[in-house]
């Protein structure tokens, strides 16, 4: 395991993200895209963010399974019904969603470039380890979840 992997929350890891697509649109306004800005759908995309990763969120809660994404080989169960039957990952997509929200409401075009950033970080630091315990710990079971759902949507 790599060092990097697990170690930090994506809650801070979204929080950090955030700030620094802020700080570039605060400090490279060269780079604002007026039709990129969009309160209206920065607010719609946020919301439906905010509602994904609820939902995983409450899902794992309804299994009593952990929701500490530093410990995946806690959980102890496989979670695969409700919005899980849509996406792995509700809850790194629904940050994705809201950070692209925020870059959106920002209007600056590296910032939008920040939100993708973020979602590669996740995919290698926090989901490819994750889906690692999963299988050891749920084998086909996992195997078969992997080959029926998509990992982002």
């Amino acid at each position: 395991m790599n060092s990097l992997e697990l170690m930090v929350p994506p809650p801070i890891v979204m929080l950090v993200t955030a700030l620094v697509m802020w700080l570039l649109s605060v400090f490279l306004p060269g780079f604002t895209l007026h039709a990129l800005h969009s309160v209206t759908a920065a607010a719609i995309i946020g919301l439906a963010g905010l509602s994904l990763g609820m939902a995983g969120i409450i899902a794992f809660k309804r299994a009593q399974t952990t929701v500490d994404p530093r410990r995946p080989g806690s959980a102890s169960t496989l979670v695969t019904s409700g919005i899980y039957r849509l996406t792995r990952n509700p809850m790194y997509l629904g940050i994705l969603l809201v950070l692209i929200a925020w870059a959106i409401f920002l209007g600056n075009g590296l910032s939008l470039l920040f939100a993708f950033a973020f979602a590669m970080y996740i995919h290698r630091y926090q989901i490819r380890p994750e889906e690692r315990f999963l299988q050891q710990k749920f084998g086909t079971d996992f195997a078969s979840y992997k080959a029926k759902v998509r990992m982002w949507i």
